[in-house]
């Protein structure tokens, strides 16, 4: 991996017993991500912007992933969320893009970590993993994100800085949970 890519999570699983055959290899999101990042820096000019919320097209869909080009416009970001039963690896095509992740547990959570997301910088995270992407500069961003499994649904969490900013003793309080084919 390069030095502008991170891991968070667990994406891929490794056999426990290196003699044992491997199973047929998963789609791992980190390695389809680069590919669609460099046909989206070419391809530049078919990016929309939308004032009011991000925009976003849905890229490539295969029975075991997908792909999305978003587009942020300053200002627009989400809310604290997870990606479901999904994995995913997205990559900053142009602008900047301000990531906020947190460890969460049954029994708390952890407190959040921050990033400031460069062209070409890429994060790739496991299943569980909650995080808020926002356009906190001032120029428009494009990036390319990869779901794998294909991804069926979000989870949203309360979103308040104060309790992100330090570590608790409860859960996450979950607002809604968002559906493919319903809420996108």
């Amino acid at each position: 991996m390069s030095h502008n890519t991170t891991v968070a999570g667990e994406p891929s699983a490794v056999p426990a017993d290196p003699t044992s055959p491997a199973p047929a290899p998963a789609v791992r999101p980190i390695d389809i991500v680069a590919g669609y990042a460099r046909q989206a820096a070419a391809s530049l000019h078919t990016v929309e912007f939308d004032p009011v919320s991000r925009w976003y097209r849905r890229l490539h869909a295969a029975d075991d992933h997908e792909v999305w080009l978003l587009s942020w416009l300053p200002g627009q970001g989400t809310g604290l969320h997870d990606h479901g039963e999904s994995s995913g690896a997205f990559t900053v095509v142009a602008g900047t893009l301000h990531e906020r992740s947190l460890i969460a547990t049954p029994r708390g959570r952890g407190a959040a970590r921050e990033r400031l997301l460069v062209p070409g910088a890429t994060r790739a995270f496991g299943q569980g993993y909650i995080h808020q992407v926002t356009n906190t500069g001032t120029e428009p961003a494009v990036s390319v994100h990869v779901y794998a499994p294909r991804l069926t649904a979000m989870t949203i969490f309360e979103n308040d800085a104060g309790l992100l900013g330090r570590p608790g003793d409860g859960p996450l309080t979950q607002l809604r949970v968002e559906r493919s084919g319903e809420d996108w």
